[in-house]
């Protein structure tokens, strides 16, 4: 039986998460002590802007997609098991995008190995964190998915919402005229990812909405300036018809195979050319989250 209690979302994305070894993938952690969020919008001295984190929390991201022009028959799920058939038929099917976060160090295990492969370009040598350098050069913008680039401070998770609904078929299923649908039509019409970059960066509706949503989770949330050893990722399926990994970084656009007729983003193939590559580059980490995106909204 699962745990329903008032701390089934508990989680920090910090030092401090704790394994869950009962339900590896889900939300859930102990509780964190802590206050609620301080400052949802930060400036560094050099002038960077960060946010606070977000929780991998299918309540707070559905409200936050909601709020931002999703369609509201849409909704995210937590992922429980991989392995556990009867978990896994707890997400409504078809997955349509997964959000998925990652330790730092099986994430960077897996770039390693595409890096040898030859599938992923290695970031400039002492390339400063959250800076352009490189990216126009080495990606173009006419590609099968549409990537922006992360330049706003520990805004992974907004970064990875915003590339879970505005690939694929759920281009689609936006409110039109919402701040999702505006969204997609200018960055459609920009040639250079950093300029898809600049458009997250200057949105007064993306701050407010990240801000709001900050404050309605579970866990006592770091402030914006904490350091966080996590990777958000969407996983989608692009216009081409194959499997992508994005995420803000520099090389943070993966191309990993064709996703078969009838196959989701939850099918047995298709992780283990995505998501299970992650976790089993984790070496038996259970500090690993997923949420799903498919239908169950209002």
């Amino acid at each position: 039986m699962i745990d329903q209690s008032e701390n089934w979302h508990n989680i920090l994305f910090g030092p401090s998460i704790v394994n869950n070894s009962d339900y590896p993938y889900s939300t859930y952690n102990p509780p964190v002590s802590g206050t609620r969020v301080k400052m949802a919008v930060y400036h560094s001295a050099e002038g960077r802007k960060f946010f606070v984190p977000l929780e991998n929390n299918p309540q707070v991201f559905t409200n936050l997609a909601h709020d931002l022009g999703m369609d509201p028959k849409l909704a995210f799920h937590d992922v429980y098991s991989l392995d556990e058939p009867e978990l896994l038929a707890m997400v409504p099917r078809p997955a349509h995008a997964l959000i998925f976060i990652t330790p730092s160090n099986a994430y960077h295990a897996v770039e390693a190995e595409d890096v040898a492969a030859g599938k992923r370009t290695p970031a400039p040598p002492n390339r400063k964190t959250y800076s352009m350098e490189g990216f126009d050069d080495l990606y173009p913008t006419d590609q099968p998915v549409l990537w922006f680039p992360q330049t706003i401070g520990n805004a992974c998770g907004m970064v990875a919402l915003v590339h879970a609904l505005l690939n694929g078929s759920l281009r689609q299923r936006l409110v039109p005229s919402s701040p999702l649908a505006g969204l997609l039509d200018e960055a459609l019409k920009l040639p250079l990812s950093t300029q898809h970059a600049d458009l997250l960066y200057n949105s007064v509706v993306i701050e407010e909405a990240h801000s709001k949503a900050a404050a309605r989770g579970d866990t006592a949330a770091p402030d914006a300036q904490d350091p966080i050893g996590y990777h958000f990722m969407a996983f989608v399926k692009g216009m081409d018809g194959n499997l992508w990994g994005l995420d803000g970084s520099f090389g943070g656009m993966m191309c990993y195979g064709p996703v078969g007729e009838g196959e989701d983003m939850l099918s047995s193939k298709v992780l283990d050319i995505g998501v299970r590559r992650f976790i089993n580059a984790g070496e038996g980490s259970a500090e690993f989250s997923i949420i799903a995106l498919s239908e169950g909204g209002e």
